[in-house]
């Protein structure tokens, strides 16, 4: 399982970036690509939307099931993977490159530190 050190992890698998928190880049990781499967079908939120930490803000469908996919920290939508739509296929293939899914304007980045570092997602997700 692929875990980059330099990630943050939401107990409910998503990643975010926190060395750039102007435009963090948010995914899920890869023990949840895992876990989904095949993904088939990404619906993902406008730019503009504001999130809240914890708030649903996009679904992914699998061959299994369709799961939601939580904010990681509260801020603006900046930015919307669009090839997703059309695609799927990196969220399964690349899921820390281009499976990538959304860029956040954080709003208050004292959130991350609730989150996993990649030791702790490791131990999490073990």
């Amino acid at each position: 399982m692929n875990v980059p050190d330099h990630l943050r992890y939401a107990d409910s698998h998503e990643w975010i970036d926190p060395d750039s928190p102007e435009t963090a880049t948010v995914g899920i990781s890869d023990h949840a690509q895992a876990e989904l499967t095949d993904v088939v079908y990404m619906e993902l939120p406008e730019v503009g939307r504001t999130v809240t930490k914890g708030e649903a803000f996009a679904v992914v469908e699998s061959v299994k099931a369709a799961n939601d996919i939580y904010a990681p920290a509260s801020g603006e939508i900046v930015e919307v993977n669009e090839a997703l739509a059309e695609a799927p296929e990196p969220v399964n293939e690349d899921p820390y490159g281009a499976g990538w899914l959304v860029k956040i304007k954080i709003s208050d980045p004292s959130e991350l530190e609730s989150l996993h570092d990649a030791g702790s997602y490791r131990e999490h997700v073990s």
